[in-house]
């Protein structure tokens, strides 16, 4: 089995309530399974992780910043994932971004997530917590935590 090999930067996007904006998706492969993410995703040629996260949080919430907004990575992360009968192997960095809110904008959707990507939602640690649908990261809730000090 041929695994490909990416790197993806993400966002942590969190408003003034401490709550981080995540999406959720499905997999054209898998129909009926959905899981909830941060905006992110795989790194165009030549980009950096900044320019990365910053190009896919403006494509998946309209939300345009500059790459030096982000400053440096809050954590990194290697996951392993199957995505359309592909299998990945994925190194990804997550920054942190503090907004006071946002409406989110799908118009910069491309083909794919229009197709795989339904919904968004606000989570705060203790709803990412209790809830029983599927995050990425697993450890979302306790790296919340640790960013906005909230315990």
């Amino acid at each position: 089995m041929t695994v490909i090999d990416r790197r993806a930067a993400r966002v942590v996007l969190v408003d003034r309530a401490d709550r981080a904006l995540l999406l959720r998706g499905s997999d054209p492969a898998r129909p009926g399974l959905r899981w909830w993410f941060t905006p992110g995703g795989g790194l165009d040629e030549g980009e950096t992780p900044a320019q990365g996260a910053a190009r896919e949080l403006f494509e998946e919430t309209g939300l345009r910043i500059d790459p030096a907004d982000l400053g440096e990575p809050v954590w990194h992360q290697v996951t392993r994932f199957s995505y359309d009968s592909r299998q990945y192997r994925q190194e990804q960095d997550f920054y942190l971004l503090r907004v006071d809110g946002w409406q989110v904008d799908t118009t910069g959707f491309d083909d794919e997530e229009r197709a795989t990507i339904d919904g968004h939602h606000w989570w705060s640690a203790e709803e990412l917590d209790a809830t029983t649908e599927t995050i990425f990261p697993e450890d979302l809730a306790d790296l919340l935590r640790r960013l906005t000090g909230v315990a």
